[in-house]
Formats: C-alpha cells, structure tokens, sequence
C-alpha cells in the first residue's frame, strides 16, 4: 500500500478521501476549499489551527471548515498515520442552518462522541476504499456528519473571529479569490482595501496567519487539485493556475497535498 493515497468515487464528486502512512509528512500553514474530517490512527501530531496549538494523539477525531488556516507537524520516531475525508461545501445544502452552523464547531470532540465518530468515519473509508455503491458511501458519510454536528458542550471549538479590522483582510481575500491566478502586486492589493500596502501586509497576516503571496499560492493549489481531479493535462492545469514554472508548481503542490502533482493525477 502506498504511503499516501486519495480515493474517489465518480458518482460523488463532491467526496475526496486521503490516506497517509508516511512518517516523516508534515504540512505548512494552509487550508482547504472543502470541509475537512479526519481521524489519526497512529502516532501524535503537535496541530496548529487559527492560532491554536494542541498536541493530537492517535484515537482523536479532527476537523477544520472551509478556508481555516492549519498545519501539522507529528512528533519524530512514531509511526505516522491518519485518514481525511474533504467535502465540498455544496453537498450539505440539504442540511438546516443550524445543522450547517455546528459544522463549523467540531475541531476536537468530546470523548464519547469522538468514539462514535471514529466509528463513522472508518466506515466511511471503509466503504470508499473498499468500492461499496454510491448509495453506501454516502449513507455511511451522512450518519458521520449527523454524528459530528450532534451537541456537546465538552466539544472544542474553533474560536470565532473578531471583528476589528477584518474587513481590510476581507477584502484583500475577495480580491485574491477572484485574482488568484493573476499577477497580482501590492500596489493592486493597496488599491483594492484603501490602506497602505505597509498596513494592509500586517493586517492581512494577522487574520489569515500567511502574507497575501502566499494565501495567493493556496488558491493556485486548490484550483490544481480541482481540476487534476478532472484528469487533465498537468502543464494546462499548471499553467491556468497561474504558474509558469513546471518545477515551482511541483514543489509548491507538494509542500501543501504531500505529493507530487503526478502522483496525484494517477490516484485519482
């Protein structure tokens, strides 16, 4: 088996599983288009999420919402290996609102419920991995997510943002999202918030944990795995992403998805 592996099923293109069993993985600050539910099954990572720094162990349940800055690094000489399911936000707009806001709350869970989730989810991988139907995929998915947004006050939540000057990194974000793969300059950055570029840099970094080049680079990432998934043409996907440099795509693809774009490609 390889050291790290994603699955997909055609049927449900909103679905992405991960699998790694590679020990010495770590990822630098990023974060993801999808919501994302994970499980360590071996060894212990030192995770940091928006700013907060825990150590994780194996048996624990973690989960980030869209567009939430995360790293991890696991701790040396252990056996490294978790699983990661990535949705994208348009298959819960079946849910209610308050089903869809207890979704952003779950990032660890309270011990029973971290139990019955991890049950969930392994049959989930189970099922995806194992080429079960679409209808037992995505049922298994469901009872997940009905497990997840289940309340309990012992749950650990992601802190809410504050509101002071955000919307500066608001609209530095807007504007990258709709940018993202252009050659975008400060002096354009400054334009669009109406702050200093000196100002707007340190407030950017602030709220997002990254400086805008590099927020800019996770976008490119994220529309590459998008449209890799599509099975298409490495150097158009590169290139459409805004890189021009086959070798900087490579190494940057690698530093955030933990392989390279190739690797990737023929996974899915």
């Amino acid at each position: 088996m390889p050291a790290l592996a994603f699955h997909r099923d055609d049927s449900l293109p909103f679905l992405e599983a991960k699998r790694c069993m590679a020990s010495d993985l770590a990822y630098q600050k990023h974060f993801h288009e999808e919501y994302s539910i994970g499980l360590i099954d071996q060894g212990e990572t030192n995770a940091w999420c928006d700013g907060t720094q825990l150590l994780v162990e194996a048996g624990r349940m973690i989960s980030f919402p869209p567009l939430m800055m995360h790293a991890c690094q696991p701790l040396a000489g252990m056996e490294w290996q978790y699983k990661m399911l990535y949705i994208k936000p348009e298959w819960f707009q079946g849910l209610k609102q308050r089903e869809l806001d207890q979704l952003y709350i779950p990032y660890l869970l309270e011990d029973g419920k971290n139990k019955a989730c991890r049950l969930q989810i392994n049959r989930t991988m189970e099922a995806l991995t194992g080429k079960g139907t679409p209808l037992a995929i995505e049922s298994a998915l469901i009872e997940l997510v009905q497990a997840l947004v289940s309340q309990n006050d012992s749950d650990l939540e992601h802190e809410p943002q504050g509101k002071h000057d955000q919307k500066y990194a608001n609209l530095i974000k807007e504007y990258l999202h709709a940018h993202f793969a252009e050659k975008v300059t400060l002096e354009n950055l400054e334009a669009e918030a109406g702050i200093s570029r000196f100002h707007l840099v340190r407030l950017f970094k602030k709220w997002s944990h990254l400086p805008p080049h590099a927020y800019q680079i996770l976008l490119r990432i994220n529309h590459a795995k998008t449209e890799l998934a599509k099975r298409r043409p490495i150097a158009d996907v590169a290139a459409e992403a805004g890189f021009y440099d086959q070798s900087h795509f490579a190494r940057a693809f690698v530093k955030i998805v933990g392989a390279t774009p190739q690797k990737y490609a023929l996974s899915i």
